[in-house]
């Protein structure tokens, strides 16, 4: 997408990242250095799940759309688990790895992931897309079939 938002002219496309070199802003999305409703869009892949706070963090997201825009915040997400599984004092990477499956994850989100954006304020439309492809599609772009979109709103 990166060379792609850039070229075009009608859109802002800025990137962020805590590490990336590459990044247009360096920043933690626990304190998004951003004025208050200055996005229309947010996209957020596979974040939230590293961070201290995540709600923190979705309330920060929240915080810089403004009214009528929209986030996608999507993480990994075990549809097994009704709730999210997190322990602040899991501090070491091989214990993060052992209860988390992964050595940086900070949590497990559950099927609980649509009711925590909830808190931080959103509309959450939650979307099966997948459900409109057909298998050889499905296939082709190595998709989840049960993966939901999570279509955050702010009103």
């Amino acid at each position: 997408f990166y060379k792609k938002f850039k070229k075009m002219f009608n859109i802002q496309y800025i990137t962020a990242d805590l590490e990336s070199p590459i990044a247009d802003v360096k920043m933690d999305i626990q304190q998004i250095p951003f004025e208050d409703e200055s996005f229309d869009v947010v996209i957020c892949n596979h974040v939230l799940e590293h961070v201290d706070d995540d709600l923190k963090a979705m309330r920060e997201f929240y915080r810089i759309l403004k009214k009528k825009g929209w986030a996608i915040l999507q993480v990994p997400i075990d549809k097994n688990r009704e709730t999210t599984y997190e322990d602040n004092t899991i501090v070491s990477p091989k214990e993060r790895e052992k209860h988390f499956g992964q050595y940086d994850h900070r949590r497990v989100h559950g099927r609980d992931y649509g009711e925590r954006l909830k808190k931080a304020g959103f509309k959450v439309i939650e979307d099966n897309f997948v459900k409109q492809f057909t298998q050889d599609e499905i296939n082709k772009y190595r998709l989840d079939k049960d993966e939901i979109i999570y279509f955050n709103i702010k009103e």
